[in-house]
């Protein structure tokens, strides 16, 4: 513990500001240990509270206020990117904008203390409209109540906390085990993912400009993207038709002497177009997946639609 907090007064408040920062904009760090340890270095009197606790309050609003604007101004595409590890992006966005405007503002105040929703509050507020002086009022409130919780147990905790680390060797060492198997366990888990990918390879694919010239001629084609609609500037294949993957068990349209189906994604290695193939493929429809999804359609210069106003998934607002 002397270690850290001598470090953290040598090197001065930049650490400190940076760790709380990057926590903010989504990076994971640990602030609330660096504001623990500045607690301590504070009660031992090598870094002075009030410039301890004004540069973390203003690196974490000022991180927070970054998230508010992109949230307001990217909407769907940010959203987008900090759901990308869900399985569903549609469900993480319109779930936690659900239940952001159900619990209200005071959200806010609270958010920086639950996990995932403290990086998603600031640009759900964002994207959701609320007035950005009540944002700013409602997140300092929340980055205060944080930073003085957290610097507060440290500072009037400085000398049980040296007790806790000097165990610390110990603990990094099983830890260390402790990642070993996790990265094992997720290289297999990748490896699977692999194998069931080529597994369903069995599904034929099609270059853009060979499906274009299909469906000219009276084959189907349809958009089997998992997230749907979300971004107001969305765009489609030109005559595609919307096929939501989650619900395949309503689509009875096709049979085996109907017309050349096809179907395309934006995700990698068009997953979700390969798995909607392999079940349409089961129930005896000519299917194939345009290869590279919408990108590669683009790519090719062939033409593409603004999506419907009426096929839109609106976000929530606080308007």
């Amino acid at each position: 513990m002397d270690a850290w907090i001598s470090g953290l007064a040598s090197h001065g408040y930049s650490i400190l500001f940076a760790v709380v920062f990057l926590e903010a904009i989504g990076f994971p760090l640990p602030a609330a240990l660096a504001l623990l340890i500045a607690g301590a270095a504070s009660a031992r009197g090598s870094l002075h509270s009030s410039y301890v606790l004004g540069g973390a309050l203003i690196a974490t609003v000022s991180g927070d206020t970054l998230m508010f604007l992109m949230g307001r101004y990217t909407g769907w595409f940010f959203l987008g990117l900090l759901c990308r590890i869900s399985l569903n992006p549609e469900a993480c966005i319109l779930s936690s904008a659900d239940s952001f405007l159900r619990r209200g503002r005071m959200l806010l105040v609270v958010s920086k203390f639950i996990p995932g929703i403290n990086t998603m509050a600031p640009p759900l507020a964002g994207s959701m409209n609320m007035r950005p002086l009540q944002f700013f009022g409602l997140d300092l409130a929340g980055a205060g109540l944080y930073i003085f919780t957290f610097f507060g147990m440290g500072f009037l905790f400085s000398g049980a906390l040296g007790t806790i680390t000097r165990g610390y060797q110990s603990f990094a060492r099983a830890a260390g085990w402790v990642v070993v198997a996790l990265i094992a366990a997720y290289v297999g888990y990748v490896t699977w993912q692999w194998v069931k990918v080529r597994a369903l390879r069995t599904v034929p694919f099609a270059d853009p400009s060979e499906a274009a010239q299909l469906i000219k001629l009276g084959a189907r084609i349809y958009d089997v993207r998992s997230h749907g609609y979300l971004d107001a500037k969305a765009t489609r294949i030109t005559g595609s038709i919307r096929l939501d993957p989650n619900t395949l068990t309503r689509f009875n349209e096709e049979s085996p002497d109907g017309p050349m189906v096809y179907v395309y994604c934006t995700c990698a290695r068009e997953a979700t177009s390969v798995r909607v193939a392999r079940e349409l493929q089961n129930r005896g429809v000519r299917v194939s997946v345009i290869k590279g999804g919408l990108r590669a359609w683009r790519s090719a210069g062939l033409p593409v639609e603004g999506v419907p106003l009426e096929e839109m998934a609106n976000l929530p607002s606080f308007r």
